[in-house]
Order: C-alpha cells, then structure tokens, then sequence
C-alpha cells in the first residue's frame, strides 16, 4: 500500500508498475488519526505496447529536443535562441523600427505588417488568434523540392502539412534591440538549413532576407519556390478588409513589371458614392538573389510546382489574392549556403515605381542600399532609446536587455525630447494658454 495525502486527507492505494493500467472502486471510509483513509480494490490489466505510427510507409518523426533559450551571437549581433520553438504553444510577438512600421508575427510564421496605421496594412491587420491560424495562407511560404536518386523529394519548412515525415529542428531568434526576428528550421534528413530574417529599412520598406545552406558531404540538387502571400493592395482599410474581405478580392490588380518588380493595386477606390476614385498608388514586392527566376503573382500554382510540373511567369493577376514568388533550380556543393532577398513596400506612385524599376537595373548595388538603410536604422533606433536614458550597463546582460527593451515601448507612447530637452519658448507659451487660459 501507498498514501498520498492531499489537503489533510490521506488516500491509501496500491502502487502499480507502470506496465499496468489501474481500474479503481471506492472502498470504505474510515476514519483514524484524525484522517480519513480511502480503501480502493483495484483491478489490473496489462497494456498492449503500442505499435509504431507511420505515414504512409513513413515512420512518424517525432521530435524530443527540448524547448530552451540561450544568447548567442549571429554577424556581431546579439539575439536570444529559442531551441526547438515547435515544441511550445504558438505565442505573438513585434518587430519594431525606428519609423513608422509595425509588424506582429507568431512563432509559426503568420503575420501582420504595414506602415502608419492598420488601414496601411501589407498584410491584413487581424486579432492574434486569426494570425496564428493564417500561417499557412498569409506571410511567407517556402516549398523545396530536392533531387535524391531517381526522384525528388518535397519539404515545406513550417509547414504543418508535412509534420511528422522529416527529423526537422524549428528554431526562433529576437536581437537584442527588437527589430529583427530570424525563423530557422534545420533538417537532418536532408542535410538542409533553410532560414529568413525580417526587418526593415526606411527607403524601401520590409526586407525579408533568406538562407538556403548545404549540410551534405555531397552536391545537393534544389529546386525552390520562395515568397509571400496574401498580400494586400493599397487602399484597403482595416474595417473593409476585416467586413468586405471578398468584395476587396474582386477589385485586386496585380502586374508584374520589369525586374521582378510586382504593384498590388485595386482597380479602383472601393466606395458606395455615385463619383469617380482612381487608384493612383500601389503596393510593391521584389526580389534580388536569382538571376532569371519564374514569377508568381498569385497562389494559383503552388500545387503544380508541388507535383513537379513547370510554372508560368505571371505578368497580370485579376480579381485574386495577391502574392509573390520566386522560383529557381541550383546545385548546392558541400556547405554551401544560397542567399536571396523579397523586399516589400506601401503606397508607392508612379514616380517611386520607376526609380525602383531603374535600381532594380543594378542589383548588387541596390542590396548594398538596402542593407545599409537597414543598418542606419538600427543605429538610429539605438539613439532614439539612448536620449530617454534606455542605455545601461550592468553585470546582468539580460537586465540591460530588458532595460532597452521597456524604455524603447515608453517612448513608442510617449516620444521623446529633442534637442537636450529644451523647449521653444512660443511652443510652451501656446501650450499653456490652450491648457489653462485663465492662469496663462
């Protein structure tokens, strides 16, 4: 016999081996030493041992990598490591800038982005349960196919659809100053790494920066479709995408210009009034890091580069959700890594599209461009936190950490003092007879 007490009360049962399930009735109640003592008769019956999951002819893998966090340092950079981050519940998260994006991500991929406001969305502006569910349809989406032998094999990296079938490792990284987020799935089986990075730049918007990189011992054929769905066109108010979502698909225009350069725009302003509203802006999304890639408008061919078939440039996209892709086939030698980069912006006319078509003419100097906006912003996100006293320096690195961290979200509400704090005097003087005329 055993005894558990719980709450003063005192259960005595019979300790089982774990190879037994327990069938328990209750007994008599007595009462001794003040405890009352529960007599149970128990019954046993052996389990079956389980048999082995398979998918198909596919055993079922299954991950036991523990969930753990660690700093580690990546290009120079400090960020916090998640290890094996699929093993948690899905939880949200922010990237910040030093402008004006704002960005809401979950730890599975889905995510919201725009500029300003939540009527200037990228990406439809939802409440977080929404976003964790849209992982699969709204955001990046990543499909691999790799030759081995005489066939090709498919992997989708953070994608449900496949779990179980590789031995796969998801892993999440934060830098310290909150305005990049790197997602990271490693699969063994395939010797494969595949990895994207989200930040911003002022000039040019949102930059999602990829990794694809060897692990083999061996020459590693690839063919790889890579982008971002769901993305809105310009024009789209929070209310009238979250009331109207369908009718806005009906008036959603996407074109492909040269350069890989895709606009999102409506075919008109949506509006219930008997009176003429063009769309003289748009939405843009392109591309640096494949030399002659098939582009995707749409969603519309996942499943035919899936099932191996050959996709069609898309040039003109009506009355669909909008998306973009890129797909190319390369070999991969021994540690060998392929880098690529999808950049993103909002609300640009006529004249912003045609600078961009020019940039686009020299791509290794537009990424230096875009790399070091990036960089100038992180710099100037360190100087706005530095002149509200959000810098220290302590033994405890995290402490620092979390210093910068509630200084920058004080003065993402409240702003701060330019100039050393001083005030012109006409501003103050104004501010005082509109707060208290009597007294000014």
């Amino acid at each position: 016999m055993g005894h558990i007490s719980i709450g003063g009360v005192k259960f005595a049962a019979l300790l089982m081996h774990s190879r037994y399930a327990v069938a328990a009735g209750l007994g008599v109640l007595k009462e001794a030493n003040n405890h009352i003592i529960t007599y149970y008769h128990v019954e046993t019956s052996e389990i079956v041992n389980r048999k082995p999951i398979y998918l198909g002819h596919q055993p079922l893998q299954v991950s036991n990598t523990p969930s753990l966090g660690e700093e580690v340092t990546l290009d120079g950079e400090t960020y916090y490591k998640i290890q094996a981050v699929d093993q948690m519940r899905p939880f949200f998260m922010s990237i910040v800038s030093h402008s004006d994006h704002w960005m809401f991500l979950s730890s599975n991929g889905g995510l919201t982005a725009g500029r300003v406001n939540s009527d200037f969305a990228l990406f439809p502006y939802y409440t977080d349960d929404k976003i964790i569910e849209s992982a699969e349809h709204t955001g990046s989406k990543t499909i691999i196919l790799v030759e081995s032998g005489d066939r090709q094999v498919l992997w989708q990296p953070f994608s449900e659809q496949n779990r179980g079938v590789y031995n796969i490792e998801r892993n999440l990284y934060k830098n310290a100053y909150g305005n990049k987020v790197i997602f990271e799935e490693k699969n063994h089986d395939l010797d494969l790494v595949f990895s994207y990075l989200w930040g911003t730049s002022e000039r040019f918007g949102f930059v999602r920066q990829v990794q694809l990189q060897s692990s083999s011992s061996k020459t590693t054929k690839v063919s790889v479709l890579d982008g971002v769905q769901n993305v809105l066109p310009y024009g789209v108010p929070e209310g009238l995408q979250r009331g109207s979502s369908n009718l806005v698909d009906a008036y959603k225009k996407c074109e492909l210009e040269s350069g890989n350069l895709g606009l999102y725009a409506l075919s008109a302003i949506i509006s219930d009034k008997a009176e003429p509203s063009e769309s003289l802006k748009a939405n843009v999304v392109w591309s640096l890091g494949f030399e002659s890639p098939t582009v995707l408008l749409s969603s519309q061919q996942l499943n035919a580069f899936k099932m191996g078939e050959d996709l069609i440039t898309e040039v003109d996209v009506k009355a669909e959700r909008g998306a973009y892709f890129i797909q190319d086939a390369f070999d991969l030698a021994p540690d060998e890594r392929k880098d690529w980069m999808i950049v993103a912006n909002l609300a640009q006319s006529i004249r912003g599209v045609v600078q961009l078509k020019h940039d686009l003419e020299t791509p290794a100097q537009l990424k230096e461009k875009v790399l070091a906006d990036m960089d100038a912003g992180t710099n100037r996100l360190i100087e706005l936190v530095a002149a509200s006293d959000g810098l220290q320096l302590t033994a405890d690195r995290r402490r620092n950490i979390r210093h910068f961290a509630n200084t920058m979200f004080n003065i993402m509400r409240g702003g701060i003092f330019d100039e050393n704090y001083s005030i012109e005097r006409e501003d103050f003087m104004g501010y005082i007879d509109r707060a208290n005329h009597k007294v000014f």
